[in-house]
């Protein structure tokens, strides 16, 4: 009996040791993420490199609720503004079915619409999440989307209202089995990050990544300094799936030139790499895409 009681005692303290353990090695990530579509300059789907070994999404750059000519603000009925032209419902077909690791997502907000901000402005919780149910079955079911993104960044409501809207939002399209995914994309803003907190808390369990944008520091982040900033971030966001990121359009941020992909390194080391995405595709045609292969090389990487 006493050797059963110690053998048992062994196994519950094994066992606090192991889970953990698997937790943290849960936590790093083959997963690469690309904005697409926002500044309409011709890229396709087929332009980026896409290795084989790592999940690949697409997000096309934006769906915004306010109209398409002269645009003001429509509560929720959701329009497409990226480039249809050569990102349309035949070519996501096509880019998933030639690469079966590629799924696409669309990306709520932005920072502007026309000549001016694209503000989150709901008239009402009910009413701007009907709108938006609506319009956006419609834009996924035609383009055969896995995903959203919530990428907002001016606000014409408080937190709470916006917690409630994207949260009802995400619960019913995820519910519909429209989507697989949802992502939020926030940046340290006070105003920004107290919207995005605020939805963590209602609604974290429903949110699969943080598309952190570490890009939005200050230009000349150091590796050390990023490497405080993601740590403060992952407390942000308790138990998310926060992703190192990066822009190539000369924005702030740590660069790759300037120390990313060995910051990188010592988050997959540490496992606390869920994964990387770039800000854009767009911006990274006339560079022949060189970030993106070395990103998704780091990320395929045997842990």
């Amino acid at each position: 009996m006493e050797f059963t009681k110690l053998f048992i005692t062994l196994c519950t303290l094994q066992a606090l040791f192991v889970i953990p353990s698997i937790q943290a090695a849960q936590a790093s990530s083959d997963l690469f993420r690309e904005y697409i579509g926002a500044e309409f300059n011709g890229v396709k789907f087929s332009d980026v490199p896409i290795n084989p070994n790592v999940e690949f999404h697409f997000i096309l750059a934006f769906a915004i609720d306010y109209t398409t000519s002269s645009p003001s603000p429509t509560n929720g009925k959701f329009n497409i503004f990226w480039d249809t032209d050569n990102l349309g419902p035949s070519q996501v077909s096509s880019i998933k079915s030639a690469h079966p690791n590629v799924k696409v997502a669309l990306s709520l907000g932005g920072d502007s619409v026309g000549d001016g901000s694209a503000y989150f402005n709901p008239s009402s919780v009910d009413s701007w999440v009907s709108n938006a149910v609506s319009s956006l079955t419609d834009i996924i079911q035609q383009y055969n989307l896995d995903g959203i993104d919530i990428d907002y960044e001016h606000f014409n409501a408080d937190p709470d209202t916006f917690a409630e809207c994207i949260g009802q939002l995400i619960t019913t399209l995820k519910n519909n089995g429209l989507i697989s995914f949802t992502s939020i994309a926030p940046y340290d803003d006070d105003q920004v990050q107290s919207h995005y907190m605020a939805l963590w808390r209602s609604y974290g369990h429903l949110i699969d990544y943080v598309n952190f944008q570490f890009y939005a520091y200050d230009q000349g982040t150091t590796v050390s300094q990023f490497m405080k900033y993601f740590e403060t971030q992952r407390s942000n966001y308790n138990g998310g799936k926060i992703l190192a990121s990066f822009a190539t359009d000369g924005s702030g941020g740590l660069s790759p030139d300037d120390g990313f992909f060995n910051a990188c390194n010592r988050l997959k080391s540490l496992q606390e790499l869920s994964g990387i995405f770039i800000w854009s595709a767009d911006d990274s045609m006339s560079r022949g895409f060189r970030y993106e292969k070395q990103s998704q090389a780091l990320l395929a990487k045997p842990h």
